[in-house]
């Protein structure tokens, strides 16, 4: 049975050692992507092929984040985290001795799957040690977590990569996450924990294998295959829906499922899972098509586009924990709402940009958008979270995370598409308006290629084209205003109150469903 009272001999040391294991399992979902080019030209590899170590560690993340609750049942929170803990040190080391593309993307795909588990149970046991009054903090610390390590990702990636080499950026792991493990086992020992033995539910596991395994490709690489004119991403779309049709269809009539989609009867957290998903798809198309755009249409390196980017992470660190101290006195709608005006306001802010931006408007912006954030994650977590049994805290967080990370997947490849399609769209109309036999055209070509009048409509043409990208950027990030003013309305179907049940303390520590 859970012991609503346990505390680690040391509460400081073991809220550390669960935070460096998030911090290390999430940094590892950015901290490759700019170091591809440098792994496919050591593996002796074309940069579409190096793209399936970010895919690889993806689509067995996802799979196995649904998996939580199913394993925290049978072996209870502790021993799964500190299991999946080392493996994932293990797996980290894996990936930096391979010496081929096959070999990195099989141990990015275990990596993945151990990881999987890792952020719902941090989050279920930093809830547990907690009293019910300190919940919110606990919760705004993983928040930070959150926002500040997928930034980190790709400039920490980079650096390494610059100054050391690529393998280094798996090895960091390694230390990290044996002192975690370490630590955790430590502090977690004589934990109470209810646990059962489930049946294990081979037909929802195989759907669901299947099911987002495809899915999860379909996205990934849908944008190069160009979506439904690919015959393969066709086929893929057919296996996703039929595996996830018969997987939802098997979860919810069958006694002990898998992944408990019952969870959803809580008004609090499908409410609250929607909000999460949506706006975190938001936050993460954002924080892909701004970086792309600075990169390729105002050519700036990969270390400015982070350094310009980095800055939505400070307000977060400084404000995380005041809001998870106060955020309990006030309705926590009300804070999100206040979150997704912000959000929105940046948003709109970008969309009034132009090609002639400057560095520092683009930090301020995104410095701004930091208090956004900071008053989004822990609210909107905590909603999610407010009316699931003490037992069901694990198993909702592993779906709820699931579904934000599938969430930003679809985020990921929507943004790169929508991006790309309106810039076509764009210069086709601008150049309607341009033709060749226009005096005034072929003077204004003669006038930038300084008399060379081919090279004139080079030029030309590439200053449509960086207009065309430009006004396609400036359409996403309205888009993304609306979406985030939208969400006002979806968070207040949500109803207090939202303090944790079973006292909080306890919220974590039973194992059973």
């Amino acid at each position: 049975m859970s012991h609503p009272t346990f505390r680690p001999p040391n509460q400081a040391l073991a809220t550390i050692g669960l935070c460096l294991a998030t911090f290390m399992q999430v940094l590892d979902t950015t901290i490759a992507n700019v170091s591809l080019p440098t792994i496919a030209g050591n593996l002796g590899v074309s940069s579409d092929q190096s793209a399936w170590v970010i895919t690889s560690f993806a689509v067995s993340n996802a799979i196995a984040l649904p998996l939580t609750g199913f394993l925290t049942r049978r072996y209870g929170e502790v021993k799964p985290f500190v299991w999946a803990t080392l493996l994932f040190s293990l797996a980290s080391f894996l990936c930096g001795i391979a010496q081929s593309m096959g070999m990195l993307v099989g141990f990015r795909a275990l990596q993945g799957a151990v990881a999987g588990p890792m952020y719902p149970i941090t989050q279920a046991l930093l809830i547990s040690i907690y009293p019910a009054n300190k919940r919110g903090q606990a919760l705004a610390l993983l928040a930070m977590i959150t926002v500040v390590a997928p930034i980190a990702g790709p400039i920490l990636g980079g650096w390494i990569t610059d100054n050391y080499s690529w393998p280094w950026i798996f090895f960091i792991n390694v230390p990290i996450g044996i002192f975690a493990s370490w630590v955790v086992s430590g502090q977690m020992k004589g934990r109470p924990e209810r646990l059962e033995k489930p049946r294990m539910d081979y037909v929802g596991l195989v759907t669901l294998i299947i099911g987002v395994g495809a899915l999860q490709i379909l996205l990934d690489k849908g944008n190069d295959l160009d979506w439904f004119s690919s015959t393969f991403i066709i086929w893929l779309a057919i296996v996703a829906a039929i595996a996830l049709t018969v997987f939802l269809i098997w979860e919810l009539t069958d006694k002990d499922p898998i992944v408990n989609l019952k969870l959803f009867r809580h008004r609090n957290f499908r409410f609250g899972t929607i909000t999460l998903v949506l706006g975190y798809a938001g936050f993460f198309g954002m924080s892909l098509l701004l970086p792309l755009w600075l990169q390729t249409q105002l050519g700036y390196t990969s270390v400015w586009a982070g350094l310009a980017t980095a800055p939505i992470g400070v307000l977060p660190v400084i404000l995380t924990p005041v809001v998870g101290k106060y955020a309990p006195r006030f309705d926590l709608r009300l804070l999100a709402s206040i979150s997704f005006v912000v959000l929105a306001t940046t948003s709109f802010w970008r969309g009034a940009f132009t090609t002639d931006i400057d560095f520092h408007t683009v930090a301020l912006v995104q410095l701004l958008m930091g208090l956004g954030v900071a008053f989004y994650f822990m609210p909107v977590l905590s909603i999610v979270l407010s009316d699931l049994q003490p037992h069901e805290i694990s198993a909702g967080s592993g779906l709820a995370t699931f579904l934000r990370t599938l969430g930003g997947s679809f985020a990921a490849s929507l943004t790169t598409w929508i991006w790309q399609r309106r810039g076509t769209e764009h210069h086709a109309r601008l150049t309607e308006h341009i033709s060749v036999y226009d005096p005034a055209t072929q003077q204004a070509m003669t006038q930038l290629g300084h008399g060379n009048v081919t090279q004139g409509a080079a030029v030309m043409d590439r200053i449509v084209q960086s207009q065309a990208m430009m006004m396609s950027t400036i359409d996403y990030f309205n888009m993304l205003g609306v979406l985030f003013l939208s969400l006002i309305f979806v968070v207040y179907f949500a109803k207090p109150p939202f303090a944790p049940k079973g006292g909080g303390a306890s919220a974590a520590a039973a194992g059973g469903h």
